[in-house]
């Protein structure tokens, strides 16, 4: 697991192989991963945006931003958690993601919470 926490909000990142998607032969290296974001802070956040870093050495770089996450903008409550799962296809065996979310506090004010760099590799890698 791989985690960072940034004013009070801790993310965490799971990632796993899903051998049953994936084609070595094409190539297509099909990663899936569980992201855990938890208030361990005082005050409430909800989650507005997301933006990713997504580093595939041979099929290259790429960036997704969007809206909240898997069309949710979750209001996290001190002690509160937020868990989703989603994946990501790489034409390597090995790469990794990294971004942040942004947040927004009941008095208006915004920041980023940043999701940290973790790895996508095949078992064999």
């Amino acid at each position: 697991m791989f985690y960072s926490i940034t004013e009070g909000i801790r993310v965490t990142a799971s990632p796993y192989f899903l051998e049953s998607h994936s084609d070595p032969g094409e190539p297509r290296y099909v990663f899936a991963y569980r992201m855990r974001i938890e208030n361990v802070g005082t005050a409430p956040a909800q989650l507005l945006w997301r933006h990713w870093h997504i580093h595939d050495p041979v099929g290259g770089d790429s960036e997704v931003e969007g809206e909240g996450v898997v069309g949710e903008q979750p209001l996290i409550h001190p002690g509160g958690v937020h868990e989703y799962q989603s994946f990501c296809v790489l034409k390597a065996p090995r790469g990794h993601m990294e971004g942040s979310y942004q947040l927004r506090r009941p008095d208006g004010s915004t920041f980023l919470a940043a999701i940290p760099r973790f790895v996508l590799q095949h078992p064999s890698e």
